[in-house]
């Protein structure tokens, strides 16, 4: 796995950077040589924030925390990580047992899936063209945490969103 440590904000320390590969080897075990790691690390005020980003054949595991101490967010953010991926691969694991019973003939139709995914309310409604800052403003109008819109400049489809620190993101269709 190649790990990627950036800070922002901060000049990182080679004791820190050690002590993210020494943990990301935990993460490691789980994928192949392939999986990319970045760990970024920024410091505002009081608040260190440690994101870790794993990539491997198109999933992508994400775990954010944020602490005074950065090597305590690292620890966090690790945890959490580890717990998603476990979380994910006993979910698999048990969808692929459901799948295939044990007497499985490859004559017999596919068994059915079943998802613990639940939707509970679908709504419609007419996708309007804005730049991006009318988006955000709509988006804060309807107290909604994501928009969707097609792009005025780009015409395509992209979504603006609110993020944990109060700031917004942009998600575009990769061409």
């Amino acid at each position: 796995m190649t790990t990627t440590i950036t800070g922002r904000k901060v000049n990182l320390k080679d004791s820190f950077r050690q002590r993210c590969e020494k943990k990301l080897q935990k993460i490691a075990k789980f994928f192949e040589d392939d999986a990319q790691a970045n760990v970024t690390v920024t410091v505002e005020k009081a608040l260190q924030t440690v994101e870790i980003t794993v990539k491997s054949k198109g999933v992508i595991f994400r775990a954010e925390h944020g602490s005074q101490d950065m090597e305590d967010a690292l620890d966090v953010a690790v945890d959490a990580i580890v717990r998603k991926i476990r979380k994910n691969k006993t979910k698999i694991e048990k969808r692929m047992k459901t799948a295939l019973p044990t007497d499985f003939d490859p004559g017999t139709p596919a068994v059915e899936e079943e998802y613990d995914f639940k939707i509970v309310r679908s709504k419609k409604f007419a996708i309007e063209e804005h730049d991006i800052d009318e988006a955000i403003l709509k988006m804060n109008m309807l107290g909604h945490q994501f928009f969707l819109f097609k792009n005025s400049a780009t015409g395509q489809m992209n979504v603006v969103y609110k993020r944990h620190q109060g700031d917004y993101g942009l998600i575009e269709p990769e061409i």
